[in-house]
C-alpha cells in the first residue's frame, strides 16, 4: 500500500513541478513577459492584468502544493 501512495505523490510532485516552472515563465518581468500575450489591454487601475493576478494566484498554490509535496517525500523517503 505504502508503494501505491509513494508513486502517487511522486506523479503530483512532477506535474506540479513542470506546472510551476511554465508559470513562473509566464510571469510578467520587466520587460511584459509572456502573461502580457493574454492580458491584452485587460488591466486595472493599479497596472495589474487580470489575467496576472489570476497567474498569481495559481504559482502561489502550485508552489504551496510543491512545498508539501516535496515535505512529504521527504519524510516518506
Amino acid at each position: 500500500m505504502g508503494s501505491v501512495l509513494l508513486n502517487i505523490i511522486f506523479a503530483i510532485h512532477i506535474i506540479v513541478s513542470i506546472g510551476l516552472v511554465l508559470l513562473i515563465l509566464l510571469h510578467a518581468g520587466r520587460g511584459g513577459g509572456l502573461s502580457g500575450l493574454f492580458s491584452g489591454m485587460a488591466e486595472t487601475f493599479d497596472g495589474t492584468g487580470i489575467v496576472e493576478k489570476n497567474l498569481d494566484r495559481i504559482t502561489v498554490i502550485f508552489g504551496v502544493v510543491f512545498a508539501v509535496t516535496n515535505t512529504v517525500l521527504f519524510i516518506l523517503l
